[in-house]
């Protein structure tokens, strides 16, 4: 079996996967930076090559692309801490066999590796633009799912189903899909077939000649031809009347249609992206949903996740919101405490994404102070989550959640964890007992676990002694 080879400036992964393969009887060598990896390709080449993707000298995207012109058969995996959409995109259009978010598991990362190994390595090639920004954030193994599928799509015009929650981002992923596509020069045109009228739809899409109906006083472009060379994007297609899915149909068949009032055929040159919240199988079921529609639009299939389902992606996505609310409305940026954040987390978010956003946004407007308390909230995060439904779930919970924070600081680095991580439990834990003791400091430590001058010691360790305050602006903090 040929050697794989692992490039990373870190020495502990490297250990780690080189001792993983050798268990799994697959010979590895190690290298610690790209460019000494490159000057040994010129003597010699690995059946597969794992790399980092950010390392000090050349980084492993330029590497990537080296390898890509010189061996372009030759597979490899490109691992990152900095997991994200551009990442991933990157990665996969500069020629990624596959891309490996950390942390990661050792059996996943095996298995891999031998799939790369029994590999031709058929890499993908195109540009991006370096720097684009993108509103897509997620470090939760389903939005990796996401990110992966749209990198590998980078290539390709294939009409793609998006499916999710109303709120968790479909559009964004229609977006990136065209961002990241040969059609990203033209124009991207989105329409929600839900909010627009029956009787309104047809025009909508195909456009109208003149005189074709009452108020047509001149001819129409339609959503098709505006978005002529570029995506269109049909948002709720499960709620389409069923004549229009007849029209949609024969427009994916056969790349032509007719405006309303029409006789001569148009040309639709654009890629089709849609999504519904729906479950478009059950209403082909029941009849309500052309089943021949329903596989020209399913394509690919890429399913978002509910917020509920990532929730380690919701600290930094309400920290994203929070700074965009403060930039757009130009004024101060705020902070969510320890405890806000944790019940950000902990909480269900009905309308996913979309209402963190507005709630950040509410925020923003209405908290009185940069950090913002559990008293800041706006009330309808008072309601206990339902997600949390029983005490060994809510156990199970935060676990997971601690386990996926510390992996991912170890993962970037970071050292002296439990310095770090142990005054904010301590501080929730804190917080949590003065509220169910109405502030006193005596019965709060009782339920802790702790003396009195304990609990008094943390309090002025953590800077807590004047933070615990009602509306009125009294001490909650008495004996």
């Amino acid at each position: 079996m040929k050697h794989v080879w692992i490039i990373d400036d870190d020495p502990s992964i490297r250990w780690v996967l080189e001792r993983a393969l050798d268990q799994a009887d697959i010979p590895a060598r190690s290298f610690a930076d790209a460019d000494s990896a490159l000057r040994a390709l010129g003597r010699e080449q690995p059946g597969a090559i794992v790399t980092d993707l950010r390392m000090p000298g050349l980084d492993g995207l330029a590497f990537l692309r080296e390898v890509q012109t010189r061996w372009p058969k030759l597979p490899v995996i490109v691992m990152t801490a900095h997991s994200d959409l551009d990442n991933a995109v990157a990665a996969f259009q500069s020629g990624a066999f596959e891309y490996l978010p950390k942390p990661f598991d050792m059996d996943e990362a095996v298995a891999l590796v031998r799939r790369a190994l029994g590999s031709q390595g058929e890499p993908s090639a195109a540009g991006i633009e370096e720097g684009e920004p993108t509103e897509m954030i997620g470090e939760a193994p389903a939005m990796q799912e996401v990110f992966r599928a749209i990198g590998r799509l980078s290539r390709s015009q294939i009409n793609v189903l998006i499916t999710g929650e109303s709120g968790s981002g479909k559009e964004l992923v229609a977006s990136a899909l065209h961002r990241h596509s040969p059609r990203a020069r033209g124009p991207f045109i989105a329409i929600n077939t839900a909010a627009i009228p029956a009787e309104l739809l047809e025009s909508e899409l195909f456009g109208h000649e003149k005189g074709a109906f009452t108020g047509a006083v001149q001819a129409r472009q339609g959503r098709f031809e505006q978005a002529a060379g570029g995506t269109l994007f049909l948002d709720e297609i499960g709620d389409m009347p069923a004549a229009l899915q007849t029209r949609l149909l024969r427009v994916l068949s056969d790349g032509t249609f007719y405006r309303v009032g029409g006789h001569a055929p148009q040309r639709a040159d654009v890629r089709v992206l849609a999504a519904t919240h729906q479950n478009l199988e059950v209403k082909v079921r029941d009849g309500s949903f052309r089943e021949d529609l329903y596989h020209r639009l399913n394509v690919i299939h890429i399913h978002l996740p509910p917020l509920r389902e990532r929730r380690e992606d919701i600290p930094r996505l309400a920290r994203h919101f929070l700074r965009r609310s403060a930039d757009q409305l130009d004024v101060e940026r705020k902070v969510l405490s320890p405890a806000a954040e944790l019940a950000f987390i902990d909480w269900h978010w009905p309308g996913n994404v979309r209402q963190l956003e507005n709630v950040c946004r509410w925020i923003t407007v209405m908290a009185p102070t940069s950090e913002v308390q559990l008293t800041d909230l706006p009330p309808e995060m008072a309601v206990p989550s339902p997600a949390v439904a029983s005490p060994e779930t809510a156990t199970e919970d935060w676990r997971l959640l601690l386990g996926n924070l510390v992996r991912r600081r170890l993962a970037s680095g970071e050292e002296a964890l439990l310095g770090k991580i142990q005054p904010q439990f301590e501080r929730c834990l804190l917080e949590a007992a003065l509220r169910h003791t109405h502030g006193h400091k005596q019965d709060a430590a009782h339920k802790l676990g702790w003396g009195r001058n304990t609990l008094t010691r943390k309090l002025k360790e953590l800077g807590m002694e004047d933070t615990t305050s009602t509306e009125s602006g009294e001490s909650r903090i008495f004996d």
